[in-house]
């Protein structure tokens, strides 16, 4: 049986929460062959990886979204493109639709004289184009308008011009993107079965995006935010199954357009043993260490934290903050943090750069978590396997993870509202001032993620859903570790 993964600007070139889970995913089966769709920008990162792969991931492959335009071996500089009849009704309806006819849409793209730079310049794109500006854009500038929504369509292109390898289960990470590869791969083997897994509800982060972004600007925010929905609509129509990680996204989803009856719930786990033996706090340190563990980009808002530790420092001249991650996905980003650091003049805090968790998490009193979107961080679950408290912002699952759903463990944390350093550095000061308070939570945190959060019950979860979906198939789940050919 062959699984294809299918996921959008993470593993195996960044390191995540979503990457970690992919790489969790694949070791946990040992038994199924993998292989990998990466999604990346562009081929500046081609084969970077920052993960050591799996033995049972076979294949990688990649799709940029910005690069030239190649059909076959010859890369395309003109030559009209000739669309039937139902192709432009098809075009259309992707544009203006609200119903969009995607199989026609995606038996377009799997002509192999399609190119996506003359499809982009063709009298059918450019009619289309006219009538949607009639209807909706009339007040803007017509040449901007256009080149506009040519941005908008070409990333969306060349994940459509994507062929898929021949699985038995194709498995997306996320709709976007991902989940139109994962649906146009049913048009070519249309035996092969369709999960998705969301880690957030992409098309609301996405819109969160946009809605903050500098680099689009009024009316074709609306446009941006228009076409990630009727992409991520797409996934959960063609999909047989849609996972969520807690009982929120899934009503998200289904609000968003999944049918009620493919959604299911399905938490993260993770191996709670792998944090057994490691390094612990020497009890001759003065400090009293705050572990942010997260990668060094916007949507985790490291300003905020930085500016609340400040504060918090101030008054608790003990704590030291560990900003420990990556800093190249946004190296802007990064750099502005590091130069508040040094303006503010603030104390105690170190940025580490990548690290293994394991080495650090044990030294810790307290983890911190301020991002402005989440889906069910493994952060705060590795954060419990060593009995740490957590203080998080008010999104994704942080709520459930630290105050429980419908269960009797207690807080295992704090929570705050997004982007409020008031609250933040108050609860920085609660949890250091009180470490009777501190190690209770931590111990109830620990109880919660033995209870619900393991791996394994996220495997068997995962084992159930394969299996489901290779009797579909009318395929036999393998049973025997996979063996590569070249073994």
């Amino acid at each position: 049986m062959k699984v294809c993964i299918i996921a959008e600007g993470c593993y195996p070139y960044v390191v995540g929460g979503v990457s970690s889970w992919i790489h969790s995913i694949i070791k946990l089966f040992p038994n199924i062959e993998f292989n990998l769709i990466a999604i990346i920008t562009d081929r500046s990162i081609s084969g970077k990886f920052a993960y050591e792969l799996p033995g049972n991931l076979t294949e990688i492959h990649e799709v940029y979204l910005q690069d030239s335009d190649w059909v076959g071996k010859h890369r395309i500089r003109k030559n009209r493109v000739r669309l039937k009849k139902k192709e432009a009704e098809a075009l259309r309806s992707l544009i203006i639709g609200e119903e969009v006819d995607w199989i026609t849409v995606f038996r377009m793209f799997n002509r192999k004289n399609v190119s996506i730079n003359n499809l982009l310049m063709s009298p059918e794109f450019l009619k289309i184009t006219k009538d949607y500006y009639t209807l909706r854009f009339s007040d803007i500038t017509f040449s901007d308008y256009l080149w506009t929504l040519r941005s908008i369509y070409l990333p969306l292109f060349f994940a459509l011009k994507c062929v898929p390898p021949k699985a038995d289960i194709y498995h997306c990470v996320s709709t976007g993107y991902a989940g139109i590869i994962g649906s146009k791969a049913l048009t070519l083997y249309p035996n092969a079965r369709l999960l998705v897994s969301e880690h957030g509800i992409y098309t609301r982060e996405r819109e969160e995006e946009i809605i903050k972004a500098k680099w689009v600007q009024g009316i074709y925010k609306s446009i941006w935010i228009e076409q990630f929905r009727k992409m991520s609509q797409c996934a959960y129509y063609f999909a047989d199954l849609v996972t969520a990680l807690f009982r929120q996204a899934q009503s998200l989803q289904i609000e968003l357009g999944c049918p009620k009856e493919k959604a299911i719930v399905t938490p993260n786990g993770i191996a709670a043993e792998r944090f057994s033996g490691i390094p612990r706090k020497n009890p001759e340190d003065p400090y009293i260490n705050v572990g942010a563990i997260l990668r060094v980009t916007p949507i985790k808002d490291v300003k905020t934290l930085i500016n609340a530790f400040y504060y918090a420092h101030k008054k608790q001249p003990r704590l030291k903050l560990w900003i420990m991650g990556p800093e190249d996905e946004d190296p802007e980003y990064a750099a502005d943090c590091h130069e508040l650091v040094r303006v503010m003049n603030a104390e105690n805090i170190v940025f580490t750069g990548s690290i293994r968790t394991a080495d650090y998490i044990g030294k810790m009193d307290m983890t911190i978590l301020t991002s402005i979107s989440e889906g069910q961080p493994l952060t705060i679950l590795e954060g419990f396997a060593v009995e740490k408290p957590c203080i998080a912002t008010n999104v994704g699952n942080c709520r459930g993870l630290i105050c429980g759903e419908n269960d009797s463990y207690g807080d295992a944390g704090i929570m705050v509202s997004v982007m409020n350093i008031s609250e933040i550095s108050n609860a920085i000061l609660k949890l250091a001032n009180h470490p009777d308070l501190a190690k209770q939570m931590g111990r109830n945190g620990y109880r919660r993620l033995m209870a619900k959060y393991r791996n394994v019950y996220m495997e068997e979860t995962y084992r159930n859903i394969y299996k489901t979906l290779a009797k579909m198939r009318g395929v036999n789940y393998p049973e025997e570790p996979f063996v590569p050919p070249n073994n």
